[in-house]
């Protein structure tokens, strides 16, 4: 069994530590991007990049201003019990974690009828899935408007192929990675259904920066991917430059036979996750 309050704490801890410290891969890919990057104002943006997080960590604070909405991704054991009302716990630790750690609060009461600030950043948004054993997995990110806003959803015609998947998303980097803050890690979505293939990108954000996709041709689409993007030449913070990406990295599913689902989830260079496993108990 898996308690609701238990998730909670796990999502309070999550938060404060995407919140302040850059992941140790992103941290690991942006000290090898400025050691690739041939740009002299793109070596300076990474170096100050690099020099931001340095700070988050040491001195507890966040390592952007925009700290973002909540997503929370529940990985649930196919053989678990969860116990108790979950959104509650997770708003409720969202709400203390914001407040404790005096992170900006940016959520709007509604889109439309009500923009006014909810003063806590709750509600979380919350997607659930499941994998094989016992526990839960608590994936927690943090998403900044800009890196959000330069993200895509696109119905392509089977037809389009997977040249038109490479098209729009260079296209979509092209139009959008100066406002989200470059070097960015792309996450790419292919199938599912209109509104489920902007959640594979999303999760294709969770991944390990550096780490190779399991399926061989999945790998070579993700290489030919960030090839394209960095030819762009947007640069570390969209000044010129080489590396424009650090990753682009692919989450595929199955889908109609007369679809082909496209997005792209832009991550910012303070690409902010974090895991915590919850445990059963008995």
């Amino acid at each position: 069994m898996v308690a609701a309050g238990a998730i909670g704490d796990a999502v309070y801890e999550a938060v404060i530590r995407a919140a302040t410290t850059l992941r140790p891969d992103a941290l690991e890919a942006m000290h090898a991007a400025l050691e690739r990057e041939r740009s002299p104002r793109g070596r300076v943006v990474l170096g100050q990049l690099l020099e931001n997080a340095r700070i988050a960590a040491d001195d507890h604070v966040p390592l952007c201003q925009d700290t973002g909405s909540v997503w929370v991704l529940l990985e649930v054991g196919e053989d678990e019990c969860v116990c108790g009302d979950v959104p509650a716990a997770i708003d409720g630790a969202v709400a203390s974690a914001y407040a404790d750690a005096r992170l900006r609060t940016s959520i709007a009461r509604d889109a439309l009828l009500d923009r006014g600030n909810t003063g806590d950043n709750t509600p979380a948004f919350i997607d659930v899935g499941f994998r094989p054993g016992t526990g839960v997995t608590v994936n927690v990110m943090l998403k900044g408007g800009g890196s959000d806003n330069a993200s895509a959803v696109r119905m392509l015609s089977p037809a389009e192929g997977e040249e038109g998947v490479i098209r729009f998303v260079t296209e979509t980097v092209a139009h959008t990675a100066t406002s989200a803050c470059p070097p960015v890690l792309v996450g790419v979505g292919v199938g599912a259904t209109f509104d489920k293939v902007a959640i594979l990108a999303k999760k294709a954000l969770l991944r390990e920066i550096g780490s190779e996709h399991p399926e061989p041709h999945l790998a070579g689409l993700e290489q030919r991917l960030l090839a394209e993007v960095n030819a762009l030449g947007v640069g570390p913070g969209g000044l010129g430059g080489t590396v424009t990406a650090l990753a682009a990295h692919v989450l595929t599913a199955p889908c109609h036979i007369a679809s082909l689902p496209v997005a792209v989830n832009v991550g910012c260079s303070a690409v902010r996750t974090a895991r915590v496993e919850v445990s059963s108990i008995a």
